[in-house]
């Protein structure tokens, strides 16, 4: 058969609240132009992130009533272990309340000597991530291959590090002083683009070479498995948890937000196999998160995440996953709204700065597309541009990102068909008359992340 359906029924339900276009007029401008200050009744489709906000299973709901809350030893600690230990193959797996508490830990330990500057190496850093390693002084720098700069350029692992580079900027600053090597799979700064295992396996390599720890930010490990199973060279006839066995067999350790592809609304985990890290990371735990058997999450959590671990690898539910963002991707091509090609695992990059050429990076075009997806027809989505990763230069003159994007990041399992035909309609919509948008000025920010909380006023 040629559709392609819902592997899964719907159980329960969630009413959505209807608003119309001149109350969103009204809610946009108190939110100061800002969705992420938009209250979530106000929201028909809510695209803002894929982190925390995925339908869960019924066996993860029947593991929640199982779950052991018992302050320490749990029966379900143990169960949420084995799983990732047998998963992802690493010795010491410490649990946290969500991926940026996994970076904060893991950077503050590797970060902590400030005698000399310190380097992360990735792909790309996404926002938590390159905030966690600025905040502990080091310098977060992004080695992603020279096609994945180019939204429309097709190329089948577009979230691959470069591997030149990246053996350059080790010579040019000293191994010694590059406590570890990351990459993101899937690449979320850049369009949800795969990772092929080519190049995880060429840059353990280099790693080995230089004497410095390579971890995986493995979010999205099962999409990026689903992609390496479809378009890299021996890989069509292997099964997602042999490729994902392979993947990790590479690294030294990982962090993962289990809000992603562990279908969980909270949690995730940092593992490794060097024990020494792993005891300084556990203290820094137990002063910050919770005893190391819970990390600041309920048993239930934990039961919910090792649950969502193993239903993340169903080969039909991926196949569903990629097929419905490359599903709104076609709409868009036949008319004519640029985003990144091909398109990615959860979800679609808008190319604002080729949509709206009117508006320059310093009037911040991804931010003026994310308020008129929501003033047309109440769709919140983010900017992954000039807003969450442009810099300012000594003199206070912006340094804008490379691309101007704009994510709607879709929420497993949550969604239907009909939901996605109506976000390409208002993208199509909006089209129309895409001349007439604003840009915007920021008029309050915090010195990180400011993209969460920043006001705007319309130019």
């Amino acid at each position: 058969m040629k559709t392609i359906i819902e592997p899964f029924k719907i159980k329960s339900v969630e009413k959505i609240q209807f608003t119309t276009r001149e109350e969103r007029e009204v809610i946009l401008k108190e939110a100061f132009f800002n969705p992420f200050l938009i209250k979530a009744d106000d929201v028909i489709i809510d695209l803002l992130t894929d982190s925390g906000t995925s339908a869960m299973s019924s066996l993860q709901w029947a593991g929640i009533m199982d779950g052991d809350e018992s302050y320490a030893g749990s029966k379900s600690y143990y169960k949420f272990k084995d799983t990732v230990k047998s998963i992802f193959g690493f010795d010491y797996v410490i649990p946290v309340h969500q991926g940026r508490a996994a970076e904060r830990i893991l950077f503050s330990i590797l970060l902590e000597d400030h005698s000399k500057k310190k380097y992360i190496l990735n792909n790309n850093h996404f926002d938590t991530t390159r905030a966690n390693i600025e905040f502990n002084l080091g310098e977060a720098v992004d080695l992603n291959i020279e096609e994945g700069k180019h939204p429309s350029l097709i190329h089948p692992f577009k979230g691959n590090i470069d591997l030149k580079k990246l053996e350059a900027k080790i010579n040019e600053v000293g191994a010694e002083n590059i406590p570890l090597v990351m990459i993101t799979i899937t690449d979320n700064t850049n369009g949800g683009q795969p990772v092929s295992m080519e190049n995880i396996r060429e840059t353990k390599k280099i790693c080995i070479k230089y004497n410095i720890p390579f971890f995986l930010d493995a979010c999205r490990f099962a999409e990026n498995a689903y992609f390496i199973q479809q378009r890299e060279e021996g890989y069509k006839d292997k099964s997602i948890e042999e490729i994902v066995e392979e993947t990790f067999s590479y690294a030294d350790g990982c962090t993962m937000s289990a809000k992603k592809d562990a279908f969980a609304n909270i949690g995730g985990f940092l593992a490794m196999n060097d024990k020494s890290l792993y005891e300084k990371c556990k203290n820094l735990l137990i002063i910050t998160e919770g005893f190391e058997t819970y990390g600041g999450l309920a048993g239930r959590d934990l039961e919910a995440i090792a649950q969502g671990l193993k239903e993340i690898m169903d080969e039909d539910y991926l196949h569903y996953r990629i097929r419905s963002v490359e599903y709104i991707g076609e709409k868009l091509e036949k008319n004519n709204i640029p985003f990144i090609k091909p398109t990615g695992g959860h979800a679609i990059y808008l190319d604002a700065k080729d949509f709206l050429p009117h508006i320059t990076p310093d009037k911040y075009p991804g931010q003026a597309l994310v308020c008129a997806l929501y003033r047309e027809g109440g769709i919140r989505a983010v900017e992954i541009g000039s807003v969450m990763f442009g810099k300012y230069d000594d003199k206070g003159k912006l340094i804008p990102a490379d691309m101007e994007l704009v994510r709607l990041a879709f929420p497993r399992r949550v969604y239907t068909q009909s939901h996605f035909d109506y976000v390409a309609e208002v993208l199509i919509e909006i089209s129309k008359t895409k001349d007439k948008l604003k840009g915007l000025n920021i008029i309050e920010e915090p010195e990180f992340l400011r993209h969460f909380t920043a006001k705007f006023e319309e130019c």
